[in-house]
């Protein structure tokens, strides 16, 4: 069933579909998305990608990194906010408009338990509401977070929307691939960066002054403790960069594969696209949407052929235009001819005419026939 549908991931500063852009996934060109107080890049991986834009790289060198040989995909942001956020009110996770409750697979409790107790304990939610939710804090959700320097923007601490994410790790040259140049890379062999835990400048001490360990494991129980969150401030200015990702949501086959089972969401689906947000959890703004939305093949294909269609229709009126264009020159060639015939035919009339009276002129000055005249009417008068 997975290969009626075509993957499309957008991203954008808020939930409406209408103010995203399309995320060319497995580039390392990332979506740039900005608020009045905030401000982030996003970088969207999927291994084996078969999605659209249907130009998009199959992979991505990130993949070939020795930390996610075995992942499926990655979601990795940087961002920089105007405002310090509490620790404890940066939330990362799914949420829907509509119901969920009754597509949910069997099994999905039994999933879901498993996803808190191995993957992320701190994860909260209610998949049963009118408008079901999953959130975490991101200090504990997020498998990797880097802190860096006091910046002004993203830009000018090297990253923005044609700089792509801060290089703290780099793959896919041909170096280190030992393929051809470029192989694995961003089209023109660029490096492919992979962001990783830790900090950058002042940030690796300001991770210590705050106790938060090294390692990224130690990181999120850490700061599983709500005390430890709240005692953490995301200070404004400052540059901050993350990395979700897991071996387990199959984007290709539209599955969740969980050790042990496998849940086929592609057959329980409901029309609505899977949602990662970034939000705040006592001031509700959302910082920044990425959908996964499936397409129908057979709708794409309407889509082509209507364009398709069109452009044969600009065409066709073209020719028609063009034909028209012809037959008016017809017409005046037609026109033209007709006037040059009686112009041609006025003058012949003309030329008629005068050359009839030449001859009745002719007829009365001959002297022979005055002659011939006066000697009939005197053999009359002899007679």
């Amino acid at each position: 069933m997975a290969h009626q549908y075509s993957l499309r991931v957008t991203a954008g500063p808020s939930y409406d579909p209408k103010t995203h852009q399309v995320v060319n996934v497995n580039s390392a060109t990332p979506i740039h998305i900005s608020h009045p107080n905030f401000e982030a890049t996003v970088n969207v991986r999927v291994q084996n990608y078969r999605g659209l834009p249907a130009d998009s790289p199959k992979s991505s060198p990130y993949f070939s990194h020795p930390l996610h040989t075995s992942d499926q995909y990655s979601l990795a942001f940087s961002f920089v906010s105007k405002d310090a956020i509490s620790g404890n009110d940066l939330l990362f996770g799914n949420d829907f408009d509509h119901p969920i409750r009754d597509r949910l697979p069997p099994g999905f409790s039994t999933a879901f338990r498993f996803v808190k107790w191995w993957i992320d304990p701190g994860l909260e939610g209610d998949p049963y509401a009118d408008e079901p939710y999953l959130y975490g804090p991101a200090l504990s959700s997020l498998n990797v977070v880097r802190v860096g320097e006091k910046v002004d923007s993203l830009a000018s601490s090297g990253i923005g929307p044609e700089k792509g994410e801060k290089r703290n790790s780099e793959v896919g040259d041909a170096a280190e691939s030992g393929g051809s140049e470029g192989e694995g890379a961003d089209g023109d062999g660029a490096l492919e960066a992979v962001i990783e835990e830790g900090g950058d400048g002042d940030g690796v001490a300001l991770r210590e002054e705050n106790n938060i360990p090294a390692d990224a494991a130690a990181r999120k129980k850490y700061f599983l403790d709500e005390n430890n969150r709240k005692k953490f401030e995301i200070e404004a200015g400052r540059l901050h960069q993350a990395d979700f990702f897991n071996p387990y949501l199959d984007f290709n086959e539209f599955a969740l594969r969980l050790p042990g089972f496998t849940l086929p969401i592609i057959t329980h689906w409901d029309g609505q696209p899977l949602r990662y947000v970034l939000r705040h959890r006592e001031t509700k703004q959302l910082f920044f949407c990425v959908l996964f939305s499936l397409i129908p093949k057979t709708e794409l294909e309407a889509e082509e052929a209507s364009a398709r269609k069109g452009g044969d229709g600009a065409e066709d009126d073209n020719d028609d235009d063009d034909d028209d264009d012809d037959d008016d020159d017809d017409d005046d060639d037609d026109d033209d001819d007709d006037d040059e015939g009686d112009e041609e035919g006025g003058q012949d009339g003309q030329d008629g005419k005068e050359k009839e009276k030449e001859k009745q002129k002719e007829k009365k000055t001959a002297p022979g026939l005055d002659l011939d005249t006066k000697a009939g009417g005197a053999d009359d008068d002899l007679d």
